[in-house]
């Protein structure tokens, strides 16, 4: 069972991936349960601006992982991909943390998170590392997804105590700049200029744009994108429902105890991988809709603490398994599958920003995310092996 892991400490590029994935959890959960916070309230963007900030932001960040995941397997040249986007991350967190203000919180949001270009390449260089011990491929790639969730449990409690103490909120950006160095560090200092194996694609980007049209694949992207939409919507929903009830307080440290208990499930998903995946991640779906519909009902309510155990374990299902589905439809070219996943996101956020949208005009937070959850069931439906 722990071999995966133990693999992941004897290889220097494993133990680099790990690192990076570690940091951009650190990143990732300081903005979490802020950012919406910040942009309807603070910022004045209303629940409606945030809605067009979430699918603005999506847009720019598929297009940039697009191009950054074709031009990898083009140049095999993944390192210098992986410098550009902590680059960006850095430059988004300086002009934040320089000139707070509502443009250069949208220009930071926007654009110059690219996360999901370093996240997908993290999990191709991760794959390519692999290659050596297939029987344990998907293994090593869900503890090295579970390293991403694992700093939520001890960020977020910490985010908790530091904005209950008074400090503001935007006070995420200096950290945010300070984990953004590191990782630019990081990479330039241990990333790889070249893998075993990794051989340029020679593909032009019309034909590298053409694969992602195999028969099948547009519809597996789509279904996906509803599996992993309740993501977006979760992050939008608690904030605000628990400020709404005056609980708002205790968002980071609901989210930290979430994150923390997939890790666990996380590590042990080897004992599941026997099972066929559609099943796995329709049971992981259904756990989930459970937790994101509950919350906006149960905010201010001692029972809300129950709902982290069906979320982590939902979520140990449905955030690792479809990267493993994507990286194996695409498994020749691993910088365009893992741009897969910015698509995936793409179209489950911009699902996410339907559902709050259109969960707030009509009713409120409890409508949204109880869209999201029915949402996730029907793509978790479709992707079931048809019989006949």
């Amino acid at each position: 069972m722990f071999e995966p892991q133990a693999r992941i400490l004897r290889d220097p590029t494993l133990r680099m991936v790990a690192g990076l994935m570690l940091l951009q959890g650190a990143l990732a959960c300081s903005f979490g349960p802020y950012v919406p916070v910040m942009a309807v309230k603070e910022f004045g963007l209303g629940d409606r601006g945030y809605a067009g900030l979430m699918l603005a932001a999506t847009l720019v960040s598929v297009a940039a992982a697009l191009a950054a995941g074709i031009r990898a397997d083009q140049t095999a040249d993944r390192r210098s991909i992986a410098l550009g986007a902590c680059a960006l991350m850095v430059s988004g967190a300086l002009a934040m943390t320089l000139a707070p203000s509502t443009p250069a919180f949208l220009l930071a949001q926007g654009l110059l998170f690219p996360a999901n270009t370093l996240f997908g390449q993290l999990f191709a260089q991760g794959r390519l590392a692999a290659e050596p011990f297939p029987a344990e491929r998907d293994a090593i790639q869900s503890t090295i997804r579970a390293l991403f969730a694992l700093p939520y449990l001890f960020v977020l409690p910490l985010w908790a105590w530091a904005t209950g103490a008074g400090v503001p909120a935007r006070a995420i950006y200096p950290v945010a700049l300070v984990l953004a160095l590191a990782m630019l560090a990081l990479t330039w200092a241990r990333w790889p200029k070249a893998v075993a194996g990794d051989r340029p694609s020679g593909l032009s980007i019309r034909a590298a744009l053409r694969e992602l049209g195999t028969p099948g694949l547009p519809r597996t992207i789509l279904a996906l994108g509803a599996v992993t939409a309740p993501g977006a919507v979760y992050w939008a929903v608690l904030g605000l429902s628990l400020t709404e009830a005056g609980h708002g307080a205790e968002a980071p440290l609901y989210a930290g105890i979430t994150a923390g208990l997939e890790v666990p499930f996380m590590l042990t998903l080897p004992i599941l991988l026997r099972l066929p995946r559609p099943q796995l991640i329709l049971l992981g779906t259904g756990l989930y809709a459970i937790h994101l519909a509950g919350i906006p009902l149960l905010a201010g309510s001692p029972w809300l603490w129950l709902l982290p155990i069906p979320a982590a374990m939902g979520g140990a299902l449905t955030l690792t398994l479809p990267i493993a589905v994507l990286q194996d439809a695409l498994s020749a070219r691993p910088g365009t599958a893992a741009a897969l996943m910015a698509l995936m996101k793409v179209t489950g956020d911009a699902m996410a920003a339907a559902c709050f949208a259109l969960g707030t005009w009509a009713q409120g937070y409890a409508l949204a995310a109880a869209l999201g959850a029915g949402l996730s069931l029907v793509g978790a439906l479709a992707l079931m092996p048809r019989r006949g």
